[in-house]
């Protein structure tokens, strides 16, 4: 009955071990979730308000497909600003969150049998979008040693006459990982005299720790021809169920192409949430997210250090950007599905098992919780792994 498309996707595993975990919570049981993939923060009230203001000026019909010209405009300078890219508002569309953005993308450029590089581990929706559109996944295996990141080398023996794009994301979800600029210019240098796109994820750009953000379309030229950026607002500013998410290419082409089937998809996003997106986009909500950005490094550091000092067995690698640790728990447990089941329900702590990230041995753990939190979170593994021994 279901077409061959719907039937090979797979559930989303973060999504799995959410549900699985207030399952247990409705049960009575004490359960610490560190699976989500959003922040604690609420949403800044400076955007909330400029949300009500909308509503209560009747601003609740239809809007051009792509977005409304003032949000556009507030993306141009909001890329132009952070990240030195200068596009125009043909350039860019407007779509429900981030993942929208990419199934958009994927639909409107991956043909059957196209080659898709993409780095493990990964965002669990990338291969999913990809093998949706008929296309062919091409992993390029990173480990914690090479601090998830892949090396020009990798890329250059990954290609073959059947590339079509290759994804990257800086800061990595579930990794933490971010390019340098020196690494990313590396990269570009495999990618000249090709026809291989790049899809820059960009979400977490400003959720960094220590060191800089750099923009792929950035690097040169040549990048900038090949990459689309995508981003959108949900982790910088916590506006994750607002569904707000956009994409920039010089590719007019492609953004047509995709205007078009969002026009038959799902027409424009909320009309509300675009006016509450121009004041997310600008620098008066910067006070804000550096206030999110101290409690998460004061986080991260923490817990990295507690991982790494008290929990034998476990390793992680500092991450530079993001919310997430990737644990190393392949001493103790290589089957991080079993590992998380068991975590869960002798100690009701949840955490997402890398397999569903292509990366098994680790788990991924969210730090977008409160300290205390943490800290309990953080002993209660402890104790599971002393009581493996």
């Amino acid at each position: 009955m279901l077409s061959k498309r719907v039937k090979q996707l797979n559930p989303s595993i973060t999504m799995a071990i959410t549900a699985l975990a207030k399952e247990l919570k409705a049960e009575g049981k004490n359960i610490l979730s560190f699976s989500a993939g959003e922040p604690d923060f609420d949403t800044p009230q400076i955007i909330k308000d400029e949300a009500i203001r909308a509503i209560n000026s009747g601003f609740t019909k239809y809007t051009a497909v792509d977005g409304i010209s003032e949000l556009k405009e507030a993306i141009i300078s909001k890329l132009k600003r952070d990240n030195n890219l200068i596009y125009q508002p043909h350039q860019i569309i407007v779509s429900n969150g981030a993942k929208h953005s990419l199934f958009n993308l994927f639909q409107a450029l991956i043909d059957d049998g196209d080659e898709v590089i993409i780095p493990s581990p990964y965002w669990v929706t990338y291969p999913e979008l990809v093998k949706y559109s008929g296309g062919k996944v091409v992993e390029i295996e990173t480990t914690d040693k090479t601090n998830f990141k892949i090396t020009p080398e990798q890329l250059k023996n990954a290609i073959t006459s059947k590339t079509k794009m290759v994804i990257l994301t800086t800061p990595s979800n579930p990794t933490g990982a971010l390019y340098s600029k020196d690494e990313l210019i590396e990269l570009g240098e495999v990618l000249k005299g090709t026809d291989i796109y790049i899809a820059s994820d960009e979400m977490y750009e400003k959720l960094v720790y220590d060191k800089e953000f750099t923009s792929v379309a950035s690097i040169s030229e040549d990048m900038y021809q090949r990459t689309i950026t995508i981003n959108g607002l949900s982790k910088s500013v916590s506006m994750t169920g607002w569904r707000f998410g956009y994409l920039a290419t010089p590719n007019e082409e492609l953004i047509k192409a995709m205007k078009n089937l969002q026009s038959q998809s799902t027409s424009n996003i909320n009309s509300i949430t675009q006016k509450a997106a121009i004041v997310g986009l600008s620098p008066k909500i910067d006070d804000e997210i550096a206030k999110m950005v101290k409690a998460f490094k004061e986080r991260r550091d923490y817990a990295v250090e507690y991982i790494n000092s008290e929990i034998e067995g476990l390793s992680v690698v500092k991450p530079d950007g993001a919310f997430y640790l990737f644990i190393n728990i392949s001493e103790v447990e290589p089957d991080s599905m079993k590992f998380s089941k068991e975590l869960l329900e002798e100690k009701g702590v949840a955490v997402v098992p890398g397999v569903g990230f292509g990366s098994d041995g680790y788990v991924r753990f969210s730090f977008a919780t409160d300290l205390d939190t943490i800290k309990d979170g953080l002993n209660r593994i402890r104790e599971f792994v002393e009581n493996r021994k």
